[in-house]
């Protein structure tokens, strides 16, 4: 019987020619039945997880090999997209909002390459195929109307409401969050229609807010009955006789401690430092054993894979295991019995690592320290806690000098260490913030950094060389194109750095950023050098940690909450259970075949986890500065964009400047040395500038925050940018957001029946309703609609701006009235867009004359999406704007 990985690699090898299926039975000469039927069900299972696709003559191939590029759509709340391969060799492709064919933000997707330019860049693509959904539930507010409501989605890469037919209220009414589950996918120019399931609340209910973005992201709350049983079955307490009988190595006689947040409760590291008589250091880095009471396959282990990590939201941490577990028998808390894996490094005085161990232990705590009372005794000597804590102190102090050596060694080798700030939001018993301090970095945070990124290193090389299947956490090094743009920015201010593309080794980076210490530049350099590098992620294969600069590096420190530290935990014991010297040959095939899908789906989830944490964060820091409109502050220029400047307060709170509220003078986007310089006045604005700015809005449906300078003329010039249609004028269903006056949104766009194609042996579905009036493209709406891409520099010059604290920024343009640079993404800062380019009236300036001619796009009266509505469906009405400005 012919094997999946046979049929592939024959389909992938450059003879192969797509075949029929009775052309593959032929080929390879299947008589039997059950044979045949075996081929069949093979042929249908890897079409539907799109590695094989049938062409229009029923013929089956790879997509690599039909002209097909698979992966993830990443959209742009403007309604384009672009796929991001899964092929990390094959470039990024532009699809256009009309081309996404049903597919939404997240999905994998079959994209075919329609066009290349001819220096081989930019690529644009048409998706043919939605392989995996990733949105089949949205959160968002429901808007009711007599027969009918919409779902107005928080995500804005999500551009089209949901359409919710009455019978599917779900008991919702006007103005409450909702979870809303998709029945039908956006054809064409119709929205997607769905229906609620979940009532979360008023969106302005205390708490709300915060489940709305739990719910956006598919995080879990509550543990199924079963795994809680699981949870529940764990001891209390270790038993003399469990330590014997596994033979640990008994540690409970050593000074060693937990060093945490005061607010942290899963506590799954302990350090000790000693001195040996031969004058080296031996550091003790103990970690909970959790894969000993969360066993492979278990109704735990399973869960703990689905959640990927434990989030740590403003408000709560969801946890990747029970707390029943991760708080109480796995958490090495002072002064009991835990079971733990250890690793003890030998340094000698130039640092390196001359002997290590790793083994099983028990251990006992002698304090849970946290990183505040280390360093009142290590920088402040508190006159109590040298007291307090008398028998460890000299451990500390030999904890300092370590860490400091260590940390002298990793950046001689090159490690890159960014220093950004970061903080914490203080709530109340209400979930309100009261106030945002910086967090600490102190040398208690540097002790613990430290010996954990040792501890890690030791791990990695050492079972690296035993070549059993492990997780490392590996850092690729930086796109040649980006790191080339950020040696060109560099050199701007002055600065070389040695070396030339990918050859440029971490120190070189590392040197530079120890040159620009203290520096005007400093802030405006460490951030476009982190924007040039690569994130972080999981993989089975070992190829090293450019940030680090480190050859060999994996997560073992933190199994309570990283779901990749449990797996390789579960690896280090058996290999000690087995001696040492390996697994066996069946276990070595399982663990192989299972590491990759275990790392995709762990820096997956690790993705999803940083979303919801950053959402949570703006969320709050938007309603901290609710009330303090009008207060002025000092800042500095955090970003510069094509539309406006964010500026970054001492408290870390960011607000957007917007390019309209610059008003005196017009300012043109240099991205090259990444600055806005005045036409007339040629004053510039760069990253890292000092500035006095006023909050001047707070927007809390999409958290953000508008500033304005102090020092600005006031001007009747607009405040706001270009809100219009979210999605441009590929969106239909929604007009201005927030509009004045009680202005409804716009209707559902148009829904033009979808031409019946043969594709790959499968008719296509009609889209739903009857074909558009032809009539209705005379509209003024229709002409607005008929824009394709709200962030392509063709539409940029035809837009004008409407009045509403949107997302579209007007660049005038030197040239009078010309078209400005477009950018598709903006600054990458969440809820805000790429600008798009306005005639201002009376700026002195001719108007680009155009051939929409009267009550085309420009028209500020014809918003987009309002061309029709699917038939059997009312579209909704949007009210007259008496403030809509002519411009």
């Amino acid at each position: 019987m012919i094997t999946e990985e046979q049929l592939l690699t024959f389909m992938r090898t450059d003879a192969y020619k797509p075949m029929t299926y009775q052309e593959l039975e032929e080929h390879f000469q299947i008589e039997d039945a059950s044979d045949f039927k075996e081929l069949v069900k093979l042929l249908n299972k890897l079409e539907d997880a799109g590695d094989i696709v049938v062409n229009s003559a029923n013929a089956y191939g790879v997509p690599e090999r039909m002209d097909l590029v698979r992966g993830r759509v990443q959209a742009h709340a403007k309604g384009f997209a672009f796929l991001i391969p899964e092929d990390r060799e094959h470039g990024d492709v532009y699809i256009n909002a009309n081309d996404l064919n049903t597919a939404m933000n997240g999905d994998t997707v079959l994209v075919k390459v329609t066009s290349r330019n001819t220096s081989g860049g930019r690529m644009e693509g048409v998706v043919v195929r939605v392989l995996v959904r990733k949105n089949t539930k949205i959160v968002g507010v429901f808007q009711a109307l007599d027969t009918y409501a919409f779902v107005l989605p928080d995500d804005k890469r999500i551009n089209r409401d949901i359409f919710i037919p009455k019978e599917s209220f779900g008991g919702a009414v006007d103005g409450e969050k909702v979870v809303a589950e998709i029945i039908n996918y956006p054809e064409g120019r119709a929205a997607a229609e769905g229906r609620v399931i979940e009532v979360l609340g008023h969106k302005d209910d205390p708490g709300v807010d915060i489940i709305s973005i739990i719910r956006k992201h598919q995080l879990p709350e509550a543990f199924p009955d079963e795994v809680m049983d699981e949870a529940q079955a764990a001891p209390d307490e270790i038993t003399q006789e469990e330590i014997i009988q596994q033979g640990r190595r008994d540690l409970r006689g050593k000074n060693i401690v937990t060093i945490d947040g005061e607010d942290a409760k899963d506590l799954d590291d302990a350090v000790n430092v000693e001195r040996l008589e031969n004058g080296n250091y031996r550091l003790g880095v103990h970690i909970a054993d959790v894969g000993y009471y969360v066993r492979e396959g278990s109704m735990l282990d399973n869960e703990a894979y689905n959640r990927g990590c434990s989030v740590y939201l403003v408000d709560r941490v969801i946890p990747m295991l029970p707390h029943r577990l991760s708080n109480g028998i796995c958490s090495l808390n002072p002064q009991v019995d835990r079971l733990t894996l250890s690793c003890e490094m030998e340094f000698d005085e130039n640092m390196k690592v001359v002997s290590h161990d790793i083994f099983t232990s028990v251990i006992k705590t002698k304090e849970r320290m946290t990183y505040k009372n280390v360093r009142r005794i290590l920088e402040d000597e508190d006159p109590e806690l040298l007291e307090r804590y008398a028998p460890l102190i000299d451990d500390f102090r030999l904890m300092r000098e370590l860490a400091m050596k260590l940390r002298d060694k990793r950046i001689r080798r090159g490690a890159v260490d960014f220093d950004f700030e970061e903080s914490k939001i203080i709530l109340d018993e209400k979930g309100k913030p009261i106030d945002i301090v910086k967090r600490e970095r102190s040398v208690a945070e540097q002790i613990i950094e430290e010996f954990m990124l040792a501890a890690n290193e030791t791990v990695a090389e050492h079972f690296h060389w035993l070549k059993v299947p492990f997780l490392y956490r590996i850092h690729e090094n930086p796109d040649q194109e980006k790191l080339q743009g950020f040696l060109a920015f560099a050199a701007n201010f002055g600065h070389a750095v040695k070396g030339t593309g990918n050859l440029i080794h971490p120190r070189a980076l590392q040197q530079l950023l120890e040159q620009i210490k203290g520096e005007k530049e400093e802030t405006v350099i460490s951030t476009m050098m982190l924007r040039s590098m690569k994130q972080a992620k999981y993989s089975a294969d070992s190829t090293g940690h450019f940030g680090l600069a480190a050859e060999y590096y994996s997560h073992f420190t933190s199994p309570i909450r990283r779901y990749p530290d449990l797996v390789i935990h579960r690896v280090i014991r058996e290999v000690i259970e087995n001696g040492g010297s390996g697994l066996t040959p069946e276990r070595q095939a399982y663990l192989e075949s299972r590491m990759p899908d275990i790392a995709q789906q762990s820096s997956e989830r690790e993705r999803v986890a940083v979303d919801a944490e950053r959402d949570t964060d703006q969320l709050k820091k938007a309603e901290y500065m609710l009330d303090k409109v009008g207060e002025e502050f000092e800042g500095i220029i955090s970003s510069v964009t094509g539309f406006g400047m964010f500026i970054e307060l001492e408290n870390t709170v960011e607000g957007l400047i917007r390019l309209g509220m610059l008003t005196d003078d017009y300012y043109h986007f240099d991205d090259q040395h990444m600055v806005l310089l005045g036409e007339r006045t040629s004053r510039v604005f760069r990253i890292g500038d000092s500035v006095t700015i006023r909050v001047a809005n707070v927007n809390m449906d999409d958290h953000t925050i508008d500033f304005e300078l102090t020092d600005m003329p006031k001007s009747n010039r607009r405040t706001g940018g270009d809100r219009g249609a979210r999605g441009g004028g590929d969106r239909g269903g929604r007009g201005a957001q927030g509009a004045p006056n009680g202005e409804k949104r716009g209707g559902r766009g148009k829904n033009k029946n979808a031409k019946k194609a043969e594709r790959f042996g499968k008719a296509a579905k009609a889209a739903r309703g009857p074909k558009t009036d032809k009539s209705a493209k005379a509209a003024p709406a229709a002409s607005a609609a008929a824009n394709p891409a709200a962030g392509e520099t063709a539409a940029a010059g035809k837009r004008k701006r409407k009045k509403d604290k949107g997302i579209g920024f007007s660049s005038p343009s030197s040239s009078g009235g010309g078209q400005g640079r477009s950018f598709a993404f903006g600054s990458g800062k969440g809820g805000y867009d790429s600008p798009v380019v306005s005639n201002k009236k009376g700026s002195g300036r001719k108007k680009k004359a155009t051939d929409a001619g009267p009550g085309s796009a420009v028209s500020p009266a014809a918003p987009t999406g309002e061309a029709g509505a699917p038939a059997g469906r009312p579209r909704r009405r949007k009210k007259k704007n008496p403030t809509q400005s002519p411009e």
